[in-house]
């Protein structure tokens, strides 16, 4: 067989139609998928990258946008009308004051150890708020500190950028947005505890239900 007769065979669909393709893969997944995986699935030559570009553009001021989430692609309702969604956000889960802290500080300092997390709250951090994170999907384990002991760290999830439907650690949000997405509740931030008292005893003095923090308020990426 020819080259000619190789390229001709093998020859990628017309663009138009790998953009189609990279709408229904994004349509029918919940999850972010990266352009390796649209790739794969797509007919050999596509090119998933420049038919995201031409989607994206596409989508601009619609109800829905192609948006960016970590390394991957999602499809997503326009901030602007999220308010549509808030039957959908008031259930969402509520975390712990300990837990909102905690996960504060991994987003803004990650990679974070434990150590470190306490060192900055001021108290130690139970196994049960970092497990409900884990959990959550919201964080997971990051490489191990080159610093004595080896001690693991911790980072934010690619779910957790999605939540706040935003591309990367570096555009974290503020209290606002933690309100508007349904986690936490406009009640006034309760005093904190002393130094030495650990999540456990501060959880259970304060209620199951105790969901505010500052933490998220005006602080930017270290």
């Amino acid at each position: 067989m020819s080259e000619e007769q190789e390229e001709s065979l093998f020859k990628a669909p017309p663009l138009a139609e790998q953009e189609r393709m990279v709408e229904a893969i994004l349509f029918a997944t919940a999850e972010p998928v990266s352009l390796a995986e649209m790739n794969a699935r797509m007919p050999h030559g596509s090119d998933a990258s420049e038919a995201v570009r031409l989607l994206q553009r596409r989508y601009e001021g619609r109800g829905v946008n192609v948006v960016r989430v970590g390394d991957n692609w999602a499809v997503r309702t326009a901030p602007d009308l999220g308010f549509l969604m808030r039957k959908e956000t008031v259930e969402t889960r509520k975390l712990s004051r300990a837990a909102i802290e905690t996960l504060a500080i991994i987003a803004y300092h990650q990679p974070a150890t434990r150590a470190e997390i306490e060192e900055i709250r001021g108290v130690s951090v139970s196994r049960g708020t970092i497990d409900q994170l884990i959990e959550l999907g919201w964080i997971r384990f990051g490489r191990r500190k080159m610093t004595p002991g080896r001690p693991v760290t911790f980072v934010v999830t690619e779910e957790f950028l999605d939540h706040f439907g935003l591309e990367n650690a570096r555009d974290l949000p503020g209290l606002k947005e933690l309100r508007a997405s349904g986690l936490l509740e406009s009640r006034p931030f309760p005093g904190s505890n002393g130094p030495g008292e650990d999540d456990e005893a501060a959880d259970a003095e304060e209620g199951e239900d105790l969901e505010q923090g500052e933490m998220f308020d005006g602080q930017g990426p270290a």
